[in-house]
């Protein structure tokens, strides 16, 4: 059994997106551990704001397996994949941890690279994974944020789960 942490992120219907993807994590994986929402301005582009959270669960399922399931539900909530890198979305879900795994394989890169880039990424991580140490960082998911210099502005958002 692994521990998984996945973050959610939307910017587009996020009040309707956010809650239904959660719903249909825990309806797939079970139990969820949930941060809290942040909201954020968008970054690398001009957009509305995003909210984004960190959700952890136990699971059997192959880091493939799982990247597949978090497909699926971003395609069921309209998920489109432009060209554009930063762009505006309706839910953007990333397998950031599995367990102390590190892995490059069919799309599915492990740790995410996105937890040393995005503070709206790793204050919510910190939240379930603070203890957890980094794979490759040699450092807890606490001490990276601790030493993270852009931590800009987020503000919490409130969300019934």
């Amino acid at each position: 059994m692994a521990r998984v942490y996945v973050s959610i992120g939307s910017n587009i219907d996020k009040e309707k997106n956010i809650p239904s993807s959660v719903k249909a994590l825990q309806e797939h994986f079970g139990d969820l551990d949930i941060s809290n929402v942040y909201e954020t301005k968008a970054v690398g582009f001009e957009g509305d704001d995003f909210h984004n959270l960190v959700v952890g669960f136990d699971t059997d399922e192959s880091p493939l397996e799982i990247s597949n399931v978090l497909k699926k539900v971003e395609a069921d909530h309209d998920r489109t994949r432009g060209k554009e890198k930063f762009e505006s979305r309706t839910l953007d879900l990333d397998q950031l941890l599995y367990g102390d795994l590190v892995m490059q394989m069919d799309g599915v890169n492990l740790p995410h690279t996105d937890i040393l880039r995005y503070n709206f990424v790793l204050k919510p991580l910190t939240e379930l994974a603070g203890e957890v140490e980094h794979p490759e960082e040699e450092k807890t998911i606490n001490e990276l944020w601790e030493t993270y210099e852009e931590k800009g502005e987020m503000t919490v958002v409130e969300y019934e789960f």
